[in-house]
Formats: C-alpha cells, sequence, structure tokens
C-alpha cells in the first residue's frame, strides 16, 4: 500500500502546481484554466491592481505547496516533516473556508470537493505520510 503513496503524492503535487500557476499567472481573473474567467467587473483599477498582486502572490506560495509534494514523492523520508506541515497548512485552509459562513455556497459542488478534500483527504494522506515515512525501509 506504501508503493502508491510516492505516485499519489506526485500527482497530487501536480495538481496543486497546475491550480497555482492559474492563478499566479493569471490573477484574480485566472487564465481560465478551471473554467471561465470573465466573472469579475473591476471597478477601481488601483485597488484591484494591488489585491491581484496579493493574489498572485498566494498562489506562488501555493504553487510551492505542489512543487514540495511532486519533491516529496521523491524524498518522502527526507522530507517528512515539510510533508506533514503543508498537509496541516492545507487543513487550516480548509478551514478558513468556514469562515466564509454561506453553507449553501460551501456545500456547493463548486466548493464541497475542495472542502472534503482539505478537511478529511488531506489529513487521511498525512496519516499515511507519517506512518510510512516512519518505516524508511518500505516507502
Amino acid at each position: 500500500m506504501t508503493k502508491l503513496l510516492r505516485p499519489i503524492l506526485f500527482l497530487t503535487g501536480l495538481v496543486i502546481t497546475w491550480l497555482g500557476l492559474n492563478v499566479g499567472l493569471g490573477g484574480i481573473q485566472t487564465l481560465g484554466w478551471q473554467g471561465a474567467s470573465g466573472f469579475l467587473e473591476i471597478t477601481d483599477a488601483a485597488v484591484f491592481a494591488v489585491q491581484d498582486n496579493h493574489t498572485r502572490f498566494i498562489a506562488g506560495v501555493w504553487t510551492s505547496v505542489g512543487v514540495l509534494f511532486i519533491a516529496g514523492a521523491f524524498a518522502l523520508p527526507q522530507m517528512r516533516a515539510v510533508m506533514l506541515a503543508l498537509i496541516a497548512m492545507i487543513f487550516v485552509g480548509g478551514l478558513m473556508r468556514l469562515t466564509q459562513g454561506d453553507s449553501s455556497l460551501l456545500l456547493s459542488g463548486a466548493i464541497a470537493p475542495s472542502l472534503i478534500a482539505e478537511l478529511i483527504l488531506v489529513p487521511l494522506l498525512g496519516l499515511w505520510i507519517f506512518k510510512a515515512a516512519g518505516d524508511q525501509g518500505h516507502v
């Protein structure tokens, strides 16, 4: 079962990197890799430019998370602590979604899959990493 962990980490890293690049290179309006990008009307260009720049920074951090997941697929025993820290960060990000307060949005098809991944699947992946990386001879 632990032999599956490396390809899962690699694929997870690819997806996270792809999502990060979509926003990092496209800003708030994105490059449209996840669907339509014309969902926003800019009413104050100066304020938008600042927020867009902050968004690109956060997307760069997310892209880096993806790259570290990919690296973890190749060097899991050495990166165990890093991987578990990334898992914790993703979980906290999922918790932050809950502060938005719109339960109909959180339960919608647009958000619920990500929320389930962040609050359930990613912690399970963390448990798997914790157990597998502790047994360095079999990862």
